[in-house]
């Protein structure tokens, strides 16, 4: 849970060290992904994340295999015009949704546990470093 709460609180100041422009702002990644496309990418997995946990308490969740580039397409398109706003709010909304449905499980479940490693600080893991990068470019005007 600390590792959750570091990541997630790093990945927030970040972004909200942005104005608007500069957080719609395409470079950081290669593919043409600004910083609210990382944050609405993030916020997405929590979403899906939560209700995986949610199916895993009410004894509906079956493990699928994931095609996760498929569903980080899908994600991507649903969330590529939404303002940043918006996409902070969703993130926000999906990672509390997240844990407490993780914190109302009756016991310790691993299915349970890998979603919100996988979607938390593995997560955070994977896409704040470049952030950190990203973020520190654009201070310098390197970027764009």
């Amino acid at each position: 849970m600390d590792e959750e709460d570091r990541g997630w609180t790093e990945l927030m100041a970040l972004i909200e060290g942005l104005d608007p422009d500069d957080a719609a702002r395409e470079g950081y990644f290669e593919e043409g992904w600004s910083a609210k496309d990382a944050l609405a990418h993030i916020g997405t997995w929590l979403a899906e994340a939560g209700v995986a946990i949610q199916r895993i308490s009410s004894g509906t969740y079956r493990r699928e295999e994931l095609d996760i580039d498929a569903l980080n397409a899908a994600f991507y398109a649903a969330m590529a015009d939404v303002p940043l706003s918006d996409v902070r709010t969703q993130a926000v909304a999906a990672r509390s949704r997240m844990l407490h449905e993780w914190g109302t499980l009756a016991s310790p479940n691993p299915e349970a546990d890998w979603w919100v490693r996988k979607s938390g600080p593995d997560h955070y893991a994977e896409h704040v470093p470049r952030l950190r990068s990203w973020v520190e470019e654009l201070g310098n005007g390197r970027a764009g």
